[in-house]
């Protein structure tokens, strides 16, 4: 059996993955909070745990893994759009759930085992935060529950934070009802047009963290093998929901393994708003930016390093997804991925390696291989949207000679250490229509679909 490694932000180590009953291999991932499009972070994760959902499946076998994400469809930002727009919030969740699904799909996502919302799970939260109450791990105060931290030794274990850096680096809800600046709320009242449910403690509707460790509890028991979700999550919602159910169930409880993807940027930049960087799965999608192209440059970065979105990497993923299909198109996919991709992604999930060892895949002339193991890594499926990668801009022989060449008189600027005129050589380039980049292949020609070839026979 393929032995897999992962990173555990709890022991901040690379471990071997032992699951608490290979029968039943059990992985949470925290879903999105259902009230907009799916940004371009929100689909990180689905894909990097998505990859893993194909690895434990591949070593552990289909039926012995169950994948769960739930959605988080009672929230503060849901009611506020709501109130915006003057429609329901069961409309709201209903159609941005459809929305999520379709825009992961369009990715190459598989649907999990499981998709919880939080609203189904109301009893199991009220009964999990009475028993908090019940040891004195949590308190009800003026129509709010709230946990105690300073009753749980070894809060911000999980985080590597201490309760004193916590209130310097967060932003706090101080309230007359907390012990402790720190403590947060399991329960809170509803008031007005405010979903809520009776409680012990009054009408009102749960906090957020608490959701997702009564529904493990539910759906998994108390002890389960993986949790994941982006590396903003790890505090506070991972800390308070490795504070709660350990203080419920037993510090050895909840999940043994967490782990955390790292955060976007785009061409460098945090992705904002204001920046004018910040965009949805969709708008990409209708700009014709095929799925599979997102999913390729999501999986060309490690996911515990940074991932920065850029034009470049989109056009390269499209020029190797290009080749691919023309290469992958004349035969039938391999009965199994290559063993050494299997490898790289059981090394911690190493995308990159595993698209590495692909491309060798492609020098060495293995298609079917190929194929295989592209379809592991959820790319090159029949389904995708080949838009723009399912076959290469018809063009004429001449036209391809040219480009060949001006790829071959930008490499001898390159051969001649001549740098400042290959830059020079590449601009002239870019505002012909085209662009100029090296691969592992030796440099190549992307053509923009609007590439003015009487322009680019002047530089030859």
């Amino acid at each position: 059996m393929t032995e897999i490694k992962l990173y555990n932000t709890k022991t901040r180590a690379k471990e071997v993955f032992k699951p608490l009953d290979t029968a039943h291999v059990r992985m949470y991932v925290c879903g999105p909070t259902v009230y907009d499009r799916a940004h371009l972070g929100n689909a990180r994760p689905v894909v990097v745990f998505d990859v893993l959902y194909r690895l434990l499946r591949h070593v552990y076998g289909k039926a012995n893994v169950t994948y769960a994400r739930n959605f988080t469809d009672v929230d503060d930002k849901i009611n506020a759009r709501a109130a915006e727009t003057g429609r329901s919030i069961g409309d709201i969740t209903d159609e941005t759930i459809g929305w999520f699904l379709d825009d992961m799909g369009a990715l190459g996502a598989l649907e999990p085992d499981q998709a919880p919302r939080a609203t189904a799970f109301i009893p199991e939260m009220v009964a999990m935060i009475r028993e908090l109450i019940a040891s004195g791990h949590a308190y009800a105060a003026e129509g709010h529950v709230l946990f105690d931290v300073h009753g749980y030794e070894n809060y911000g274990s999980l985080s590597g934070r201490s309760i004193k850096d916590m209130i310097a680096g967060a932003r706090v809800e101080v309230a007359p009802y907390k012990r402790d600046p720190m403590d947060f709320v399991l329960w809170k009242p509803s008031v007005g047009d405010q979903p809520g449910w009776d409680s012990p403690w009054g009408y009102g509707r749960p906090g957020w963290h608490i959701e997702c460790s009564a529904m493990t509890r539910a759906l998994f028991g108390a002890r389960f093998d993986i949790h994941g979700g982006g590396l903003d999550l790890a505090f506070p919602h991972h800390e308070n929901e490795k504070a709660q159910s350990c203080c419920q169930a037993g510090e050895d409880s909840f999940a043994q393994v967490w782990m955390h993807n790292e955060m976007l940027q785009v061409e460098g930049r945090k992705m904002s708003k204001s920046l004018g960087n910040f965009f949805s799965v969709r708008q990409l999608l209708d700009q014709g930016v095929p799925g599979e192209v997102i999913r390729f440059v999501f999986l060309s970065t490690h996911y515990r390093k940074p991932m920065d979105w850029t034009e470049k990497k989109v056009r390269e993923a499209e020029a190797t997804l290009r080749k691919w299909r023309k290469m992958a198109g004349r035969v039938g996919a391999a009965n199994m991925p290559s063993d050494l991709v299997v490898k790289a992604l059981a090394d911690d999930m190493n995308t990159a390696g595993a698209i590495a060892e692909m491309h060798k895949l492609e020098k060495q002339g293995h298609a079917a291989l190929l194929k295989a193991s592209a379809n592991f890594l959820g790319l090159l499926s029949d389904q995708a949207d080949l838009t723009l990668v399912g076959t290469e801009p018809p063009k004429t022989m001449d036209q391809t000679n040219l480009l060949a060449d001006i790829a071959d008189k930008w490499q001898e600027f390159r051969n001649n250490g001549d740098y400042n005129g290959a830059d020079a050589f590449k601009a002239k380039v870019a505002k012909a229509g085209a662009d100029l980049t090296a691969t592992g292949d030796g440099p190549q020609v992307i053509d923009r679909k609007n590439c003015d070839f009487d322009k680019l026979k002047a530089l030859k």
